[in-house]
């Protein structure tokens, strides 16, 4: 890596991060100005005050500030861009109005056909299920499939992470996480293009958390939690991810695993008791985490932990030798200290509970006598 390359990488960050934290005060204010404010009207939200949402005005304009200074020109990043002004738009539409879901489908839908479009970015090449035929590992995706699949790729994961933005500090902190995977993997293969968008990605999400952490001084609303899955989706199918999804499509899927994985039980979920799957409910992995105890803070660092597993476990495949067995060891460590914080709480959170139910018991029956 070279000097100039590590100067890029670094400036992205800082210059990502200052504009980001100098602008999120402002943003806060005028939320207040416009109304654009989130009350807690029902039981899926955790806050307890209204607060304003539109946060993310200040990490695109950090992200975007710091991408437009350090990346260099190309027909990728023009697409990638003119996509996230799609969604930006429609991001602050929705805070300050409320969109219904099948318009906000169909407006990721264009954004991901400007992407495919402009930007000449898509998913083409695929592993062959097949293992038994060696002399043909890859199969060639015609157009359509391409495009139906990168469409698909690019909108599931915008609402991914939209999802699991439930909590203070989460979907900022679990996106910065990711980033860390998507920029280690990129800077060891030499895609700087995509490792400076990604670190200017974690310099927004960094320099908003001082105000998103529990408790919220502002949100980022579906501003800032669908600018952050856009771009971890197109990110995680450009350069070297594109390359990975060949071999197995495991990097991407890893590193992207947390909001993933609560996206698809909760659209499985509402599908099977017969709802909608785009209708909000308070059966995330978020939500089930306090249900059993768990507080904000302690929710937010168990997701923090499995999300930075799920990364590790990603660059895994991408690395070999010594680092490698470092970083199993690591992800064993880790997933061991959450096993047992997860099953000390749920142990003690049960006994608690059975004691005060004894205690409700023992009181009822001394009043009946």
């Amino acid at each position: 890596m070279s000097t100039t390359q590590i100067f890029y990488i670094i400036g992205a960050f800082v210059i990502s991060f200052i504009f980001t934290f100098a602008a999120t005060p402002l943003v806060r204010r005028l939320a207040f100005k416009i109304g654009a404010i989130d009350v807690p009207k029902d039981k899926r939200r955790v806050h307890k005050k209204p607060t304003p949402r539109i946060g993310g005005i200040a990490m695109v304009f950090g992200f975007a500030v710091a991408t437009l200074c350090f990346s260099e020109p190309s027909r990728q990043l023009l697409g990638t861009m003119c996509g996230l002004a799609v969604i930006f738009v429609m991001g602050i539409i929705d805070d300050c109005k409320e969109l219904g879901a099948k318009l906000k489908f169909v407006v990721q839908i264009i954004a991901a056909l400007i992407v495919i479009y402009v930007g000449d970015i898509k998913i083409d090449i695929f592993t062959n299920p097949n293992i038994f035929n060696p002399t043909s590992p890859y199969l060639i995706l015609p157009e359509w499939i391409s495009v139906t699949v990168t469409v698909l790729w690019i909108v599931f994961i915008t609402n991914a992470v939209n999802f699991i933005d439930g909590l203070d500090g989460l979907a900022a902190g679990v996106s910065a996480i990711m980033s860390v995977s998507l920029v280690f993997i990129a800077v060891r293969v030499g895609e700087y293009q995509i490792a400076v968008m990604g670190i200017a990605l974690m310099g927004s999400c960094f320099g908003f958390l001082p105000f998103n952490f529990n408790p919220a001084k502002i949100f980022m609303g579906d501003t800032g939690s669908t600018f952050l899955g856009f771009m971890l989706a197109t990110l995680s199918i450009q350069g070297v991810f594109k390359s990975y999804a060949v071999i197995s499509f495991a990097v991407p899927l890893l590193i992207l695993g947390l909001p993933l994985f609560d996206a698809s039980f909760a659209m499985i979920r509402r599908i099977l008791s017969g709802k909608s799957p785009m209708v909000a409910d308070r059966g995330h992995l978020h939500h089930r985490l306090i249900d059993m105890g768990f507080s904000q803070k302690q929710t937010v660092f168990i997701l923090y932990a499995i999300s930075g597993v799920l990364g590790i476990s990603a660059v895994l495949l991408a690395e070999s030798g010594v680092l490698r067995a470092l970083l199993l060891l690591i992800c064993v460590l880790v997933l061991l200290l959450i096993g047992s914080f997860l099953g000390t709480n749920s142990y003690v959170h049960h006994h608690v509970k059975k004691n005060e139910e004894n205690e409700d018991t023992d009181t009822n029956d001394i009043n009946s006598k």
